[in-house]
């Protein structure tokens, strides 16, 4: 009887302890990019008209759930965002592909949530230089921060040019010091994203390609990321986080938006001018590019950036990143808000 007992008090204290680990969260932590413009932090991109909005803040609060957004800098988006994945600091992130892929690679598990839209590259160089084409960069200095996500594209241009990563010097700047050697002539050349403007309108700085020439494949990506054993644990919280990121690519998708999303979007620091340049030309259409869909294009990027990935050893180990795909809450949000077919068409 006495060992019954004690079988008995193990049992309780096992179906305690689980029903423990299942409690679920009072807070959801989502790591975002932030700028400081005026004394003020804003967020970039989609997660700055989420943030305004309080939709999602208040559907969480509803169900007793503290929304949390966690500030990374520019300078090392990455780097911050898998290390807080790694520590599982944060739940949920909006950042670039390449990190993820890297992340995935050290095994710590996410998933790809919401896709989202692609993000333009540019080859920059001095004003004064007679550098025309990326060949004219053989043997020469390029700004480029490894293993961020605009590395890809770069390679990318230089095989299109029979080119390899090994013929050109690549120094290793953040896009800050990038700018700031390209502007004192210390490299000759500088890939970047859209603060090529600023370059280029301060006279300090002319470019020399950009990806709108190039297939969409090739261009830089940005995604709602979750940690995995979040979203097995928490369905519903993950459907309510990405309800809210399908609805504002909804919103960011109808044309009759567009001005207040370049004035948004100019809230983080960048101007007006820049943002509507940066848009401006290119494949696809507005409301294309707001696409939120998981397309055999998508997994063809993430095969390709996965391998170069590997082959170029910014990951030890291969990597199924497909297996990250997790489109059930994305299908949901769109059936449940009218938009099954909204963005159907051709895949981008």
């Amino acid at each position: 009887m006495h060992l019954i007992r004690r079988v008995l008090a193990s049992f309780a204290m096992v179906l305690a302890a689980g029903g423990a680990l299942a409690a679920p969260p009072t807070e959801v932590r989502i790591a975002v990019v932030a700028y400081t413009n005026a004394g003020k932090q804003e967020f970039a991109g989609g997660v700055g008209t989420i943030s305004r909005q309080g939709e999602l803040q208040h559907a969480l609060a509803q169900r007793g759930v503290k929304l949390t957004w966690v500030p990374v800098s520019t300078a090392a988006v990455g780097p911050q965002v898998n290390e807080a994945f790694s520590n599982r600091s944060i739940d949920f992130a909006a950042y670039g592909d390449l990190p993820s892929v890297i992340v995935n690679a050290a095994r710590v598990p996410t998933r790809l949530l919401v896709p989202s839209s692609t993000s333009n590259t540019y080859l920059v160089v001095p004003a004064k230089s007679t550098v025309g084409s990326v060949k004219d960069l053989k043997g020469k200095r390029v700004a480029l921060m490894r293993g961020r996500p605009w590395e890809y594209p770069f390679v990318k241009l230089l095989e299109a040019n029979g080119m390899k990563l090994s013929d050109v010097r690549v120094v290793n700047l953040n896009p800050q010091a990038g700018a700031a050697a390209v502007s004192a002539g210390s490299v000759d050349a500088f890939f970047t994203l859209s603060d090529a403007w600023l370059l280029v309108d301060k006279g300090l700085a002319k470019i020399v390609w950009d990806s709108k020439q190039a297939p969409r494949s090739w261009q830089m990506r940005a995604e709602l990321w979750g940690a995995r054993d979040f979203v097995q644990a928490n369905p519903e919280i993950t459907q309510l986080v990405v309800d809210a990121f399908v609805k504002n690519a909804r919103w960011s998708a109808d044309e009759a938006n567009k001005n207040e999303v370049i004035r948004i979007g100019a809230t983080a620091g960048m101007p007006e001018s820049v943002i509507r340049r940066d848009y401006e030309g290119g494949g696809g259409s507005w409301k294309a590019r707001w696409s939120p869909l998981f397309t055999p294009a998508l997994a063809e990027h993430y095969r390709d950036l996965a391998a170069y990935a590997r082959q170029s050893r910014l990951i030890a180990a291969d990597v199924d990143i497909l297996s990250t795909f997790e489109p059930r809450f994305v299908q949901s949000a769109l059936q449940r808000q009218g938009l099954a077919t909204y963005w159907a068409g051709p895949a981008r």
